[in-house]
């Protein structure tokens, strides 16, 4: 795997969503087909040997690249959306983003007991998205093999935060 690869389509964004924050857009890494092609197959060579029977993807950025994992590890897909988005029976789970609030959910059969589950998103900042998407799976009772994402932003203390909870995590890259 080539880190520098992976940053060369990487975008920053400066002052987005609001002042004093920077974005790191995945974007062009989704737009370039070849890239994108070696973002997942770099996922599916970690998870190949992996008993996993679904990727849960995170709204929104979390759903492209989980989708695609899913399909390529031939395992189900499990979408976790911004409250108010899925049209049946849900469970929520609200978090702090490192510049607001927010809430999850997910529909309540979306994983079954004792299931292998990995959880994916397009970056780690403070670790609520993933926190909290954690807690839905484990509340369903599903059985967590790693969190994973592109970026990992610790200086946010999101991977610090899912190390405290013991929760093992992947990025491909470090800001």
């Amino acid at each position: 795997m080539n880190d520098a690869f992976f940053a060369s389509h990487i975008r920053t964004i400066a002052d987005w969503p609001q002042p004093g924050v920077q974005f790191r857009d995945i974007t062009p890494l989704l737009r370039d087909g070849a890239a994108f092609r070696r973002l997942i197959d770099a996922f599916a060579e970690r998870y190949a040997d992996s008993h996993i029977d679904a990727v849960v993807g995170i709204d929104a950025r979390g759903f492209i690249i989980g989708a695609a994992l899913a399909y390529r590890l031939g395992c189900g897909f499990i979408p976790v959306r911004k409250a108010g988005k899925l049209p049946f029976t849900t469970m929520q789970e609200s978090y702090a983003l490192e510049y607001g609030e927010a809430s999850i959910e997910v529909h309540t059969d979306a994983a079954l007991p004792g299931e292998h589950v990995l959880i994916i998103d397009d970056l780690i900042a403070t670790g609520g998205t993933l926190l909290a998407a954690v807690n839905l799976m484990t509340r369903l009772g599903a059985r967590i093999i790693e969190a994973a994402a592109v970026v990992d932003l610790p200086e946010l203390g999101g991977s610090a935060r899912l190390a405290e909870a013991g929760l093992p995590a992947f990025t491909l890259l470090h800001y």
